[in-house]
């Protein structure tokens, strides 16, 4: 990366003893009240575990091709390997939520990291394809607490045009891990399809790791997530209390009623990975069609993906400031629309790399965006739940992707599949244009 985030969302001016303040906001509260800045140990680990989203089934990729020929399976189901994970991850995410509501981020996130490790890892062992679909299920319970954590300690760091930024940092972190981490799997690949597995236990040490940084003694570094916490708490205390002044406890509000805008974000997530997931399962037998089938050729396209998306997101605060929310969703869309269609109707891999950069781009500005715009849209007390309703959204999503295509697939052939999915994302374009505004409206209380 070319900045420094170390200095993200830094709300003291260096110079002087002026107010402090903080970018994007127009107003704040005294100096004694405004948050001390990042300090670099939390961040960097959470851009870090922040990698390990996209590593869950990016690291794969580069080896569906040669472990459902071992296996015997078809594509489909050997996609499922990839995406497994997701099903348990959409079931428990709205616990992990609740969880990092109540007693912070770093206790969830560090068992989350150690449970991901194993988990993952234990396809290293594994040679039938039953055994190594349900350690993936058991891994995706791991990755909730990955993603809830790893996303809301980030948001707990900054606001407003500083969030923006992290969020890009973010975006940035995951898309350099699908570079880097399909390389090294593509590499792995080479001596058998068991040993890109040995990359999830990478979880373990920074699971430890992640517990020592974000729970150590000193109070300007802890104070961050349990003061976030505490807030969160309550938040949710006081609006669950009646009005009658007597402090009995009402039914607390359900988090999405009246908040249909939030059901649109989630609603975008899980199509964007759908379509993400579609390119990640089919591009390797679409690249076969035109002859490329080593795993680590292969790996370089879902690398190029990456690294596009990676720059984009350096530059997501810039972009988001002058296209704003509905701007920056109708351009992802039709970035994606382009690129399905060249990847159903190229002929030779030069095309088929060009799609994969212009599919990056898209995912650069689409991943930051749903993120941000889900926090600004979920209130403060249950924004831990929020996030995790997002991970549910995406890993659901993730799960589906080859049972939605995987028919397509079958009864046409990779092509079917990329001219399916560049009309799923054309409609969607089209709702967006219609109804893409309201996204970036508050929800009122």
């Amino acid at each position: 990366m070319t900045a420094n985030p170390e200095h993200a969302g830094n709300p003291r001016r260096r110079a002087g003893r002026g107010p402090a303040t903080r970018p994007g906001r127009a107003t704040r509260p005294p100096v004694g009240d405004t948050p001390p800045s990042p300090p670099r140990g939390p961040l960097w680990v959470l851009l870090l575990g922040s990698t390990l989203t996209v590593l869950a089934g990016a690291v794969l990729a580069p080896v569906v091709e040669v472990l459902r020929s071992d296996l015997g399976v078809s594509a489909g189901a050997a996609g499922l390997v990839l995406t497994a994970h997701g099903l348990s991850l959409a079931l428990v995410g709205p616990l992990v939520g609740r969880a990092v509501d109540r007693w912070g981020v770093p206790g969830p996130l560090a068992a989350g990291l150690v449970v991901y490790g194993v988990a993952g890892g234990a396809g290293l062992l594994l040679d039938d394809y039953v055994s190594l679909v349900a350690s993936r299920l058991v891994f995706g319970i791991g990755a909730a607490a990955v993603f809830t954590g790893t996303t809301l300690g980030l948001l707990d760091l900054a606001e407003g045009a500083a969030r923006d930024r992290m969020m890009g940092w973010r975006s940035t972190a995951i898309s350099l891990g699908g570079v880097l981490w399909p390389l090294l799997g593509g590499a792995l690949g080479e001596i058998s399809w068991h040993a890109p597995f040995a990359v999830y236990l990478v979880g373990v040490p920074l699971g430890v790791a992640t517990l020592r940084v974000l729970s150590m003694s000193d109070g300007a570094r802890r104070s961050r997530y349990a003061d976030a916490a505490r807030s969160r708490r309550a938040a949710a205390e006081e609006a669950t209390l009646s009005a009658t002044g007597h402090g009995t406890r009402a039914r607390p509000e359900p988090l999405l009623r009246g908040r249909p805008g939030l059901l649109g974000i989630y609603a975008l997530q899980a199509i964007a990975t759908a379509l993400l997931y579609g390119v990640l399962v089919f591009l390797p037998p679409r690249l076969a069609e035109v002859g490329v089938r080593d795993s680590f050729r292969v790996a370089l396209f879902g690398a190029l993906l990456s690294l596009v998306m990676s720059l984009t997101g350096l530059r997501f605060a810039r972009v988001r400031a002058r296209l704003g929310w509905s701007g920056l969703l109708l351009l992802a869309f039709a970035a994606w629309t382009v690129a399905l269609v060249l990847l159903a109707v190229g002929a030779s891999p030069v095309p088929l790399l060009a799609a994969s950069a212009v599919f990056g781009f898209g995912m650069g500005l689409a991943v930051p965006a749903l993120t941000v715009l889900v926090a600004e849209h979920a209130p403060a007390a249950r924004r831990g739940q929020a996030t995790a309703l997002l991970g549910t959204a995406t890993f659901a999503s993730q799960f589906g992707s080859p049972l939605l295509f995987g028919p397509v697939e079958a009864a046409t052939s990779p092509r079917g599949v990329f001219l399916a999915a560049a009309a799923l994302a054309a409609l969607t374009l089209l709702a967006v244009l219609l109804t893409g505004r309201r996204l970036g409206a508050r929800p009122a209380g």
